[in-house]
């Protein structure tokens, strides 16, 4: 049994003019430390680690794999983080153009029906 490491049984070498598989690292660590929304930043923290590890094995397959995990992980947290804070303004902004809309609407109800006036012509 062979224990050398890394394993040549599953390195596969890249084309001469094609270019390594990227790892997103310095992405992964942004989103880590400023935009980790569910832990989608440490995720693709961890996806960048191995894809940058299977790129140094020499298993560029492997890397090609983990890279593209961490980039659809680095996405998802970037998304995700400034969505998120948009669509909450966005719906505080509407909810409150709402509750003043219903407060005018219902400042004539309740005049109406305080006002002193009625109860003196009957």
């Amino acid at each position: 049994m062979d224990t050398s490491y890394p394993r040549d049984d599953h390195k596969r070498e890249r084309a001469p003019g094609s270019p390594p598989p990227r790892d997103h690292l310095v992405w992964s660590i942004f989103n880590t430390l400023y935009m980790n929304i569910c832990c989608l930043g440490f995720v693709a923290l961890a996806f960048s680690v191995k894809a940058r590890d299977r790129r140094v094995a020499g298993d560029v397959e492997a890397a090609r794999r983990f890279s593209s995990k961490a980039k659809c992980y680095n996405t998802l947290a970037t998304a995700g983080s400034v969505l998120l804070p948009l669509v909450l303004a966005a719906l505080v902004v509407t909810g409150v153009l709402h509750l003043s809309k219903l407060a005018q609407e219902s400042v004539g109800f309740f005049t109406y029906q305080l006002s002193p006036s009625d109860d003196e012509d009957q």
